[in-house]
């Protein structure tokens, strides 16, 4: 679900990518249309319908960024990635914008030339069984087969892990998280292993979901957030100040309910710096006044498209835990608006 190990071969492509012409932000403008890496398929992150409608948690980032940019959520192309291609994507210039449950590391943002703007999910890797298994706990996986998507530093995480606790393991390599479903419904390996948000999206996927267990252990960190090309800083900063201003509206209370009433004025003044109601913000982007505003009508606040796409009262059923607000005991945390 996450994460290329392909470091020098994109070096390149990304500092072509990134030579004089226009701006990221021209680019979008002049097509008309914001390219958005996604996943090829991930219930409550980022799926099609039978009609080609995609929706979910990432894709809510997508449109978010289109609605601030160009004033329509809805213009967005989604380009399917998978572990391995997608840095690629990027690197190249196929899409502007990342927004993949990719995991933000050293040797990505480095070596790979790629900006990560934020985190949009907290998570951890973690590996599900099957109940008639009686297996309960990570440490009883020794000599397990295990499905395994390539290209992605689940893998590193794997083999850390399995070592460091004495054990051994048969690696089932897949490709997507598609595969890595058939694979592991089909009796090819005995675990999943994946982040654990992936997990409790491709088990709420089943038919007999309620057979099939996440284990407690989880074994890494796994900042997951969307990634632009490095060099454009312009565009960077749109992007990131997309997902903040999502995080910073339900801090504040800005809902998608009442922000048409809140952008006419309010006694808080971040609020009003956030909705444009006062300073110019947007213009430092090359963007408008109302972009904030667009962007979260657009799905509406962290909050709202969290319980919408991958909350509690969804198949996914996650709890917000480290997702929930700094205010709340969660890790998320938007840099002020002025």
């Amino acid at each position: 679900m996450k994460k290329s190990v392909f470091f020098g071969t994109l070096a390149g492509a990304a500092l072509t990518a990134g030579i004089a012409g226009a701006t990221t932000l021209e680019d979008v403008k002049a097509r008309g249309e914001l390219n958005c890496g996604v996943n090829t398929g991930l219930v409550g992150f980022a799926a099609p319908d039978a009609n080609g409608n995609w929706s979910g948690f990432d894709v809510a980032l997508c449109k978010a960024v289109a609605a601030a940019v160009l004033g329509d959520a809805t213009k967005v192309k989604y380009v399917p990635t998978t572990g391995q291609t997608r840095f690629t994507a990027l690197a190249s210039g196929e899409i502007d914008m990342l927004a993949r449950n990719s995991t933000w590391t050293f040797s990505r943002d480095t070596d790979l030339k790629l900006d990560f703007v934020g985190v949009n999910y907290y998570d951890g890797q973690g590996f599900m069984v099957r109940k008639e298994s009686g297996v309960t706990s990570a440490k009883e996986l020794d000599g397990a087969s295990v499905c395994i998507q390539t290209g992605t530093t689940t893998e590193l995480n794997l083999a850390d892990y399995f070592k460091a606790n004495n054990m051994s393991y048969q690696p089932i390599t897949i490709d997507s998280n598609a595969e890595g479903e058939q694979q592991y419904l089909a009796g090819a390996c005995d675990a999943y292993t994946t982040d654990a948000s992936g997990l409790a999206a491709t088990r709420a996927a089943f038919a007999d979901p309620e057979n099939h267990i996440i284990l407690p252990e989880i074994i890494s960190k796994e900042p997951l957030g969307p990634a632009v090309r490095h060099g454009d800083s312009e565009w960077a900063d749109i992007v990131r100040w997309t997902l903040n201003a999502l995080i910073a509206a339900e801090e504040y209370g800005v809902t998608s309910a009442n922000i048409d009433e809140l952008a006419k004025g309010t006694e808080n003044p971040e609020i009003n710096r956030l909705l444009g109601v006062e300073g110019d913000l947007g213009a430092m982007t090359g963007l408008d006044k109302d972009w904030a505003v667009r962007a979260i009508k657009a799905g509406g606040n962290y909050g709202e498209i969290f319980a919408a796409t991958i909350g509690e009262s969804t198949p996914i059923a996650l709890a917000r835990g480290l997702n929930a607000q700094w205010t709340q005991g969660g890790l998320l945390y938007a840099p002020p608006f002025r």
